[in-house]
């Protein structure tokens, strides 16, 4: 099984303000969604709640939520009590491909383990206040596809798509 994490990170490492995304880039949401379609997707708690109500469970897509508190519950979603037990889930099922969804917390304890072989990267060509951070990834990673797009009318900035493996 090849477990992936998917972000939007800006260039001084932001990835969230106020429990929000600092941006609105409809065509990195869009290539967030088709990554992930039909896909296990695993978030922390905090991420999974800033996902508009309406959007929650996310479609499409088996949504598995880590949180430590025991009695934490979201219809259409199944809760795990760590990361570890989040990819036996994963596994278990025979998923070809998971996707790490967020927040900082679960990236950089998926990072700092090693578990994470790809990562769908979007780098937004800005550098916005925030307050949650992407960690650092660690050596060893190539990137095998990338694909820039400019700022226009829909999106205040630019950003770039790229893969990297491991």
């Amino acid at each position: 099984m090849i477990i992936s994490a998917i972000a939007a990170v800006a260039e001084n490492g932001v990835i969230g303000k106020d429990g929000k995304l600092p941006w609105n880039l409809p065509d990195d949401m869009k290539f967030f969604q088709r990554t992930t379609l039909n896909h296990y997707v695993i978030s922390g708690r905090k991420s999974y709640e800033s996902i508009p109500p309406r959007f929650r469970p996310l479609p499409g897509r088996t949504n598995v939520v880590v949180t430590h508190d025991k009695h934490y519950d979201s219809p259409g979603a199944i809760i795990c009590h760590s990361l570890k037990e989040a990819v036996e889930l994963a596994r278990k099922a025979d998923v070809k491909e998971v996707f790490l969804i967020g927040g900082g917390q679960l990236y950089k304890e998926a990072f700092d383990a090693g578990l994470v072989d790809r990562f769908y990267r979007t780098t937004v060509h800005a550098k916005p206040d925030g307050d949650t951070f992407f960690p650092e990834i660690g050596e060893g990673w190539k990137e095998v596809w990338s694909e820039k797009h400019k700022a226009d009318e829909r999106h205040p900035y630019a950003f770039t798509f790229a893969v990297l493996q491991k």
